[in-house]
């Protein structure tokens, strides 16, 4: 009996679309074959429920080694499956819309490369800068307002978001000998509330010129050169006179309305600059 049941259930797992789960019911449950005869056991003699228990286990021990196997092999075969259902050509082309590059890095290319065929070199820094670049190296003081936790993202006391692309400058006269011309294009970080003219993270573009007999008509020759390139021949620019604690002399720059021609719209508040 139990050589017959050994026999059937092997047979039955010889079939590829077997149901294991089925099967092991079948012999194995509670109510299977299998447990059907150690059930009985007890109308056997004492020197035949050894014999049969012995061979019973190793039954059970087939049949389970033969379900394991079983289920092995299909998962395999469901797995091989799934991998050819699922596989992708990486050497097709794709049929996808490109998309486009943001209107911010197309900026930043546009003045990069104005200023690159000005003679420039372009020089960036860390974001997450240390507080002596960021302001010790750029002779502001500890008690000076622009270190207010207010103004400036800090993460320990001595490590901060970048509030400025300054540090840029410190950084690459730490280790350029003059002459220097470059400028620092980066993100920075400040606590400001959004509005439409601020925001916590914005972008900004520096110059440094490091040279003999530099002057601030250097100055105004390079910004009146960009903004002709940037904004049309047509371009002009004038200097204000302004308070920076960090910059001596200082001023403030303002370029002609490039949409009004300097006549006065709405965009530059009628005023002609912008």
């Amino acid at each position: 009996m139990l050589e017959k049941i050994r026999a059937s259930a092997l047979e039955c797992l010889q079939n590829d679309d077997a149901d294991l789960e089925a099967i092991r019911i079948r012999f194995l449950g509670k109510k299977g074959e299998l447990t059907a005869v150690l059930r009985g056991m007890g109308a056997l003699s004492a020197e035949e429920r050894p014999i049969v228990g012995q061979l019973a286990n190793e039954i059970r021990a087939d049949i389970e080694r033969a379900i394991s196997e079983k289920s092995a092999v299909a998962a395999e075969k469901k797995l091989q499956e799934k991998l050819k259902a699922e596989k992708i050509d990486v050497t097709m082309r794709a049929d996808s819309e490109v998309g486009h590059i943001h209107p911010l890095t197309l900026v930043q290319r546009e003045l990069e490369d104005i200023f690159v065929g000005m003679g420039f070199s372009i020089v960036e820094g860390p974001e997450v800068e240390l507080d002596y670049y960021n302001f010790q190296a750029l002779n502001i003081p500890e008690n000076h307002p622009a270190r207010d936790t207010q103004d400036t993202f800090y993460i320990t006391e001595n490590i901060l978001l970048r509030s400025q692309t300054s540090p840029v400058q410190a950084r690459t006269m730490e280790v350029q000998k003059p002459p220097i011309r470059i400028i620092s294009p980066g993100r920075v970080y400040r606590s400001d509330a959004v509005d439409a003219t601020h925001s916590p993270l914005f972008h900004q573009l520096e110059g440094l010129v490091i040279d003999k007999g530099i002057t601030m008509g250097d100055l105004k020759g390079t910004l009146e050169m960009f903004a002709k390139r940037m904004f049309g021949e047509q371009t002009e620019i004038r200097f204000r006179p302004h308070h920076f604690p960090f910059t001596e002399p200082s001023a403030e720059v303002d370029v002609s309305c490039f949409v009004c021609g300097g006549k006065g719209c709405r965009l530059c508040k009628g005023e002609g600059w912008i």
